[in-house]
C-alpha cells in the first residue's frame, strides 16, 4: 500500500496579503510558487496602478498559464524532434549491425 503524503503547512506572502498553504509539496517549492505570483501581481500593479487585486491575480495567473502552456508546446515539439532522431538513429545502427 503506497505511503500517504504528509501535508505540511507554509505560509506565504502574495501581493501584501499571508496565505497558509497546505499540502504534500515542500515548504520551500510554494514558497517560490507564491514568490512568482507576487511577481508577476508587481509586475501587472506597475502597468496597471488602478487596478484591484482581484483583477491583477486574475491577470497574473492568465499570464503564468500562457506561459506554461507555451513551454509546453515547445518542449513537445522538442521531444518529437529527440525521438525522431533517436528512431533514425536506432535504425541506421541496426542496418550496420545487420550488415556485418
Amino acid at each position: 500500500m503506497p505511503e500517504a503524503e504528509a501535508v505540511t503547512s507554509t505560509q506565504v506572502e502574495i501581493f501584501g496579503a499571508t496565505y497558509v498553504i497546505r499540502g504534500g509539496q515542500e515548504p520551500e517549492y510554494l514558497t517560490e510558487l507564491a514568490a512568482q505570483v507576487d511577481r508577476r501581481m508587481r509586475e501587472l500593479a506597475e502597468h496597471l496602478p488602478n487596478a484591484e487585486t482581484g483583477r491583477l491575480a486574475i491577470l497574473a495567473a492568465l499570464n503564468l498559464a500562457d506561459e506554461l502552456s507555451r513551454n509546453r508546446r515547445h518542449y513537445e515539439g522538442e521531444r518529437g524532434e529527440i525521438e525522431a532522431r533517436v528512431t533514425e538513429l536506432a535504425d541506421r545502427l541496426t542496418a550496420t549491425l545487420d550488415g556485418e
